[in-house]
């Protein structure tokens, strides 16, 4: 029988990400299980910021801006969680492309299963941007649970 320990729910502030994380509270309770949250800043900001002439110091200030913001987020996530519930829940804000900042965490912190949301983007969206759920349900060594909208 399959019981997950630690269970690795990657967040960005969405409805759909908030339904995964409801999932992986509901799995976490039944198993007793820890929940490790993580919001990825995409790496794409800088590269993209840089390609407009803005300067450095803007951006890097503007990278460590969304870090405090993304961190009072998922504090305040957590915090929400923990007056009704009594789970171990522990988050994170990383910089990076966000599928293998995801898999990284995953090896990192022995996760053994992943509950992400999926945007259902479909057709010429989907081949041109890729999908970050896609990405990680092929490159994960654990069972992933995808929420769909």
């Amino acid at each position: 029988m399959f019981a997950p320990k630690n269970i690795l729910v990657p967040t960005d502030f969405s409805v759909y990400s908030d339904a995964a994380l409801k999932e992986a509270i509901d799995i976490a309770e039944q198993y007793k299980a820890r929940i490790y949250l993580i919001h990825v800043i995409d790496e794409q900001i800088r590269l993209c910021a840089f390609t407009y002439c803005i300067g450095r110091e803007a951006v890097e200030q503007l990278e460590a801006d969304s870090i405090k913001a993304s961190n009072a987020k998922l504090r305040k996530e957590v915090e929400a969680v923990g007056k009704t519930k009594t789970l171990e829940i522990f988050f994170d804000v990383k910089t990076g492309n966000p599928s293998e900042v995801i898999l990284g965490e995953q090896q990192k912190k022995g996760i053994d299963l992943i509950v992400i949301a999926s945007h259902g983007k479909t057709g010429l969206m989907k081949q041109l941007m890729g999908s970050v759920a896609d990405k990680v349900i092929k490159g994960a060594k654990c069972p992933v649970i995808v929420i769909k909208p």
